[in-house]
């Protein structure tokens, strides 16, 4: 059955975002005023790197169960490049390397307010141009050597939040290349975030485009999203078909979509 290699310290698996750093990520989301496009989508990342930390954390530390990697593009004029300087990074680096500590407060289950130390990995960026195809290039190129030393693994999942069209080319043939890499279990599953400015109602794994209003941005997104494998299409209750994609999602939109996507892979941790 596809999706279900075991993950562990000696068969790791892999997530990877791309993050869009336009300018246009510095608009406010169309549907939660107040809060910028780069800001919301940092804040998300920060989170599910430390959920990410939490699942791997055993008595005796972090297990290296992922390597993960961030791809911003834009905030130079054509830049592709590694958030954290390198290609794939484990588990307990980040888990020992964030850029600060932020006070936060949470709420506990039982309602009440604690102040809590969070460590943020990734700041917020917005500025210039959209290549989003050099990002999904090096993405590729990345990936090919990552699965080519892990023939057995878990599938890699490619997370790509953006708020626009690419604007250095056509991006759907490279995203096809990514999604035909395989592992022994499956196929790399690129999943595709389109968060915009429109309040607009939002889209959540459509399985026809024609679910989609008229955006020809959402359009190209939905063909160069994956169709969701069966353990995912079961957590988010949509039928055969559905693909990796949401639309004009919000905040909490963003968070519950990377939630679902990563969830089968946290299932299989041994």
């Amino acid at each position: 059955m596809p999706y279900s290699a075991e993950i562990s310290r000696r068969n790791p698996s892999c997530i990877m975002f791309l993050l869009d750093q336009s300018g246009s990520m510095n608009e406010e989301f169309g549907r939660e005023k107040g809060t910028k496009k780069a800001q919301g989508a940092a804040d998300t990342i920060n989170k599910i790197i430390r959920s990410i930390i939490d699942r791997c954390t055993k008595d005796e530390g972090v297990r290296d169960y992922f390597d993960i990697s961030i791809i911003g593009y834009g905030s130079q004029e054509n830049y592709a490049g590694p958030i954290f300087g390198e290609k794939f990074v484990k588990a307990s680096w980040l888990e020992a390397h964030p850029l600060r500590l932020e006070e936060k407060t949470e709420m506990t289950p039982k309602g009440t307010e604690v102040h809590v130390k969070f460590p943020i990995w990734f700041e917020p960026i917005a500025d210039d141009g959209t290549p989003m195809c050099k990002a999904l290039q090096l993405a590729y190129e990345w990936l090919n050597e990552w699965v080519s030393g892990h023939n057995n693994a878990f599938p890699p999942l490619v997370f790509n939040i953006t708020d626009g069209e690419a604007t250095d080319g056509d991006p759907e043939p490279i995203a096809k290349k990514i999604m035909d890499l395989s592992t022994s279990d499956g196929n790399i599953l690129l999943f595709n975030c389109h968060i915009s400015s429109t309040e607009a109602s939002p889209v959540w794994f459509p399985a026809e485009i024609n679910e989609l209003p008229a955006d020809e941005s959402a359009g190209i997104l939905f063909r160069m999203s994956s169709e969701l494998p069966e353990p995912m299409l079961k957590l988010a209750e949509r039928k055969k078909g559905s693909r990796g994609f949401a639309f004009n999602a919000d905040l909490a939109d963003l968070i519950r979509f990377l939630d679902i996507g990563t969830r089968p892979a946290f299932g299989q941790m041994r």
